[in-house]
């Protein structure tokens, strides 16, 4: 057991007051914003952060909100293509830039032309019938639960790992931007850059190299990953780029509060926001 690991993505004794991980249905998630806040309410969560996958909520027109009592930060999440492979990078404090609404523009573009050579994909191979039209917003979630719900044989965890999953039958490769161009966009148009879950990755420590980027200033130090993790080489890290540590659940149902920021790592985030 390691001194300093997590459990449930939060330091011993501690407990998440800011969950800065959150999706929706404006990408992939099960939840749409009016229903935040009680989810908030309920894992005694003052502050959530929304990052749809490659989509500004089209109902946040500010960096931060108020819903209910809750405070909304308005985020993203950004896959890039880097040396250390595909990453996430999450954007806090969202102004919109015309190079950023671009280039999500076209990466909404090039998940829909996706979401169709897969969905074409397995109605042919299984000779079933998905019942899912490609449209924004549109990840391989939705799909995998259109393949539990047809009759193709396969529930949502086989789905990925069966068929639409890396190295599948059924998987295509999306068009992403490069992580110097990633990172340089958000951090035009965003308070705080953060890498996200850095210890998810094939290679870690590369991973956590990118955070070297001045584009970059926060890493997500707290993360439920289902496992104990040692945090020691992204505290290095923290240590040696002067970085934010962030945090959240990356929930994608409406759980919240499984990981995130108690109150002193959250002001230090929010007087950088």
């Amino acid at each position: 057991m390691v001194q300093n690991e997590l459990i449930g993505g939060r330091r011993r004794g501690s407990m998440p007051i800011a969950d800065l991980h959150v999706h929706t249905t404006n990408s992939d998630g099960t939840m749409s914003l009016h229903e935040v806040p009680e989810a908030a309410h309920r894992a005694n969560v003052e502050t959530v952060a929304i990052t749809d996958h490659e989509r500004l909520h089209p109902d946040l027109e500010t960096p931060t909100d108020e819903r209910d009592g809750i405070e909304i930060v308005h985020g993203i999440e950004l896959r890039v293509e880097s040396d250390a492979g595909q990453v996430d990078l999450l954007g806090y404090g969202v102004r919109p830039t015309a190079s950023l609404e671009d280039e999500l523009d076209r990466l909404q573009e090039d998940r829909i032309e996706r979401g169709r050579a897969i969905i074409d994909c397995v109605e042919d191979r299984f000779d079933a019938d998905l019942a899912l039209e490609p449209a924004e917003g549109i990840g391989r979630p939705h799909i995998a639960r259109a393949i539990a719900d047809s009759d193709a044989n396969y529930d949502y965890k086989g789905a990925f790992e069966e068929v639409i999953g890396s190295g599948c039958p059924c998987f295509v490769a999306r068009n992403l931007p490069t992580f110097e161009r990633g990172a340089a966009l958000l951090a035009d148009a965003c308070g705080v850059v953060s890498l996200a879950h850095p210890l998810r990755y094939g290679d870690p420590e590369s991973a956590l190299a990118l955070t070297d980027s001045p584009h970059v200033t926060g890493v997500e130090r707290y993360y439920d990953y289902g496992r104990p993790v040692d945090p020691t080489s992204i505290e290095r890290v923290i240590e040696q780029n002067e970085l934010l540590p962030t945090g959240g659940s990356d929930a994608h149902d409406d759980v919240l509060g499984r990981a995130g920021l108690d109150a002193e790592a959250f002001a230090a985030f929010r007087a950088q926001l």
